[in-house]
């Protein structure tokens, strides 16, 4: 169960504190190895507090179709999309990647947004619809293998070849030492290659000693977002929030514009055709540290705001919404006294 995860990781040297949420190691105490392995290894992050829902039933695809900003009705069982469930004015409440399978959508949500996203989705379930939403949160444990040797790793625990296939594809496999199957996704959630095991909670210690035993690196939750952040994974109450809408994220592969009717849809239409996306996220390479809500400036004038922000093993680093108007990769700014340069981010490039 999730209790023996905790042990196995707390012998590991997991560090756990308060301010993570349900218990999520914030650290092994290895930080520079870890993020070292993602380069050039692989590391392995516990991404059990994010949340799980599954969509069963007749019209599910239809219903998650007029939800979110993706194309559901031209998705088949064994694949997948990154999906955003914005308001009706098309700002942001969640990024969700979407599994689909036989009989199911399996819906991996921010950890924050899971039970407002499960309230949403209640909210517009109407009687006729043939639709059943479950909460498999606890149920369940996911896991990201992050780094170039993810697949050499699956590979050793005697997974099938993932490799080129596209992304948020999957398959149930049986592990060497489990009898009941995994499913495997592709994708780190982050710009990295990798993949994303979800399994049943009772097979989350093992799956996590094996995963560690054929040579991933665990990771914690600062690691996690020292990636994020470089790798540009826009975050729930950072880069995601009810003053920005996707268009502005950079979440283009998230938006299908050749479908119908959705929640936001006519927001989103209007911003593409008539060209009204005034700001963007980039990413800033800093010469030293900032305040999360620092302004941005060119000279005197105010091009954006810095909504994330973390030293790596390059130096200072933030994600910021920048002005359309002023620029975008290459751009000098300055974050109070300190200098930058907007660059892109591998996950919305």
């Amino acid at each position: 169960m999730i209790q023996e995860l905790s042990e196995l990781q707390i012998s590991a040297g997991a560090i756990f504190t308060s301010a993570i949420s349900e218990g999520v190691p914030v650290s092994f105490g290895n930080d520079a190895e870890a993020i070292l392995a993602s380069k050039q290894g692989v590391v392995v992050c516990d991404r059990t507090h994010w949340g799980r829902l599954q969509i069963s039933g007749q019209d599910r695809l239809r219903f998650l179709h007029n939800q979110t900003t993706n194309n559901f009705n031209i998705l088949q069982p064994g694949e997948g999309c990154d999906t955003v469930f914005v308001t009706s004015t098309a700002r942001t409440i969640d990024l969700a990647t979407a599994i689909i399978t036989e009989d199911s959508i399996l819906l991996i949500v921010s950890p924050n947004r899971r039970q407002k996203l499960l309230e949403l989705l209640d909210r517009y379930i109407f009687p006729m619809d043939k639709i059943e939403l479950k909460d498999l949160t606890n149920s369940t444990a996911t896991f990201s293998l992050i780094g170039l040797d993810s697949g050499k790793l699956l590979e050793k625990m005697g997974v099938p070849d993932l490799e080129n296939q596209p992304y948020a594809s999957h398959k149930l496999v049986e592990i060497q030492t489990e009898k009941e199957p995994v499913r495997i996704v592709v994708g780190s959630g982050l710009g990295t290659i990798g993949y994303t095991l979800i399994c049943d909670a009772n097979l989350a210690a093992n799956i996590w000693g094996e995963l560690v035993k054929n040579g991933a690196i665990p990771a914690g939750e600062r690691v996690w977002e020292q990636l994020r952040i470089k790798q540009g994974r826009p975050a729930t109450d950072a880069e995601l929030t009810d003053e920005y809408n996707p268009l502005e994220a950079r979440l283009l592969h998230t938006i299908s514009y050749q479908k119908g009717c959705y929640i936001g849809q006519e927001t989103i239409a209007r911003l593409n055709t008539y060209k009204g996306v005034k700001q963007e996220l980039w990413g800033v390479r800093l010469s030293g540290d900032a305040e999360v809500g620092a302004t941005v400036t060119m000279g005197e004038e105010k091009v954006g705001k810095v909504t994330s922000f973390t030293v790596t093993d390059d130096g200072p680093f933030a994600l910021a919404y920048i002005r359309t108007k002023a620029g975008g990769k290459g751009l000098k700014v300055q974050v109070g006294e300190v200098e930058g340069e907007v660059v892109d981010l591998p996950f919305l490039s």
